[in-house]
């Protein structure tokens, strides 16, 4: 068994998320969104050495001391799969480990709003799954992909760095693509999945322009392109689309976008309150003749109210379901208050304490008031907070 294994044991055992591995510090687990170290001595470097060499083969790591860092995933045993990064920090070398567990876990699983499965339907457009850093978006996206697996005769292309969850043999084929290994760049297997007979195409990460503006392309000809960014919400991630274009092609840009977008799906990981885990949460926008409209516009910052008004269309502002799971006593309202875009309408639920957190933090602007006592009181009642 390689060394690093006992680490990585522990990551699966405690439901841990990641493993931290840095030389000059102890090795260290994220759980339910907290780091926390798993022994006292820190990493050596003939350990990080040793370790990190013998399980990525003797080609990545010659690649990875030439360039300094190094993807790929590395499978432990049949239950237990990582995302692995590593790179070279001040003190030596180091390496992330994303658990990617081998099952893939339906929407329904995921607590995801039924409505996403409306987007396996559609024949093209764009489809794009937003949020942070590890917010669950991949997760996500294989579900959906899953769902058409298991529902739909379709040819789906993923082009992935590196390749997280598997898909089995169902109903469609699935040609999983692995950056660089099997095409040098997202930007150049997505160019080349136009001429595979294609029906899907999942973009692992739109990070460029030329990724960005292929994939505008290959939604209006036709292909349902699964795209993913790291914003908090529908409006950023427009707005990060259309602000990839130099300025001067910024116009043609949103039209080609109000074209093509047929919905965003915004996601975050909230600390659940009522058990140690995590729960995800979702903005959802739903491309309409409206939404086109402001695209094209540029007047983004309307989405808001097309959002909130189109409920009955399956739209989700992310304030409203964060608050619905406030309601429901699933989440904090510190939790609430931090992952929240209007900070003021959660505000009121805040102790004195964590008001002084979240001012401290930058969170809360001075001119903010609290309310009077007894509106408090009233508030923090609505939504069965004690």
């Amino acid at each position: 068994m390689p060394d690093l294994d006992q680490f990585l044991q522990v990551v699966a055992r405690q439901g841990a998320s990641d493993l931290h591995i840095a030389e000059g510090q102890p090795p260290k687990i994220r759980a339910q969104g907290d780091i926390m170290p798993i022994r006292a001595e820190p990493i050596s470097h003939d350990e990080a050495t040793r370790m990190l060499s013998e399980v990525c083969g003797a080609r990545n790591w010659e690649a990875f001391n030439q360039r300094g860092d190094l993807d790929f995933a590395y499978q432990m045993d049949e239950h237990s799969r990582f995302r692995t990064n590593y790179f070279k920090q001040s003190e030596g070398y180091a390496a992330a480990f994303r658990l990617i567990p081998t099952r893939i876990s339906t929407l329904e699983d995921l607590g995801i709003p039924v409505t996403v499965k409306d987007f396996a339907y559609l024949r093209g457009g764009l489809v794009l799954v937003t949020g942070p850093t590890g917010s669950g978006k991949t997760t996500t996206q294989a579900a959906l992909i899953d769902f058409i697996n298991e529902n739909f005769s379709k040819h789906v292309v993923t082009i992935e760095e590196p390749i997280e969850f598997v898909h089995g043999i169902k109903r469609s084929v699935i040609t999983q693509r692995e950056v660089p290994t099997d095409s040098i760049s997202f930007a150049a297997g997505l160019k080349a999945s136009l001429r595979q007979d294609t029906d899907i195409v999942l973009v692992g990460e739109m990070r460029d322009l030329e990724t960005i503006s292929l994939a505008l392309t290959a939604a209006e000809t036709g292909l349902l392109v699964l795209g993913t960014l790291h914003t908090n919400n529908a409006r950023k991630t427009v707005d990060r689309m259309v602000d990839a274009f130099p300025a001067e092609r910024q116009p043609q840009a949103r039209a080609m976008l109000a074209n093509s977008l047929r919905g965003v799906v915004a996601q975050l990981l909230l600390k659940r309150s009522d058990r140690p885990s995590r729960i995800a949460v979702n903005e959802i926008l739903i491309a309409n003749a409206a939404v086109a409209a402001i695209i094209r516009e540029g007047a983004t910052h309307k989405l808001q109210d097309v959002i909130v008004s189109g409920r009955a269309q399956g739209m989700q502002f992310m304030d409203d379901a964060i608050w619905a799971l406030l309601e429901k006593g699933i989440v904090s309202p510190h939790e609430a208050f931090m992952k929240a875009i209007d900070k003021s309408r959660f505000k009121p639920f805040l102790s004195p304490e964590e008001e002084s957190l979240g001012n401290a933090a930058g969170c809360i602007s001075d001119d903010e008031k609290r309310p009077p006592g007894n509106l408090m009181l009233a508030t923090r009642a609505q939504v069965g907070t004690r």
